[in-house]
């Protein structure tokens, strides 16, 4: 990857995890999830406010790394709005990208500052986490998710 485009893809993600968007409880969410990397300690709470088959609002708190807390927060700035069927291709999509599964990062938009995290095995699990939980808030699974 390019130094420049490098030098801004850390920039966003330093962004997102010191200001991180959508950082907060959401009152009346009607799907939650818990996840949970014991690798480094990361633990995220995803709220979903589910609305006639659209993410109406999204949110999510929690404690970890400047990769998770970026992901996290672009996650829900991404699919706020979105119909469930979007939104189950876009965690698809993430998860393939970078897992080093899937190269197209076209319909990614904002979210392909990630896609070098495949580079860094051990990183991947800090980017999907808020994924992983997710999911399982779309799901609405109830038992807490962990990346092992």
């Amino acid at each position: 990857m390019h130094t420049d485009l490098s030098d801004l893809y850390q920039e966003v993600i330093l962004d997102h995890s010191k200001q991180p968007r959508n950082y907060r409880e959401l009152d009346g969410a009607s799907n939650m999830a818990k996840g949970h990397n014991p690798l480094c300690g990361d633990k995220i709470d995803i709220y979903l406010k589910l609305e006639e088959g659209l993410i109406s609002d999204i949110s999510f708190q929690g404690s970890g790394c400047a990769i998770s807390t970026a992901s996290a927060s672009m996650m829900t700035e991404s699919l706020k709005g979105k119909n469930l069927e979007d939104a189950e291709r876009l965690v698809k999509l993430f998860h393939g990208v970078v897992t080093g599964q899937n190269e197209d990062t076209k319909d990614l938009g904002k979210l392909t500052v990630f896609a070098g995290v495949q580079q860094f095995p051990v990183r991947v699990k800090c980017a999907t986490l808020a994924w992983h939980t997710l999911k399982a808030a779309l799901d609405n699974r109830e038992e807490e998710i962990s990346t092992e």
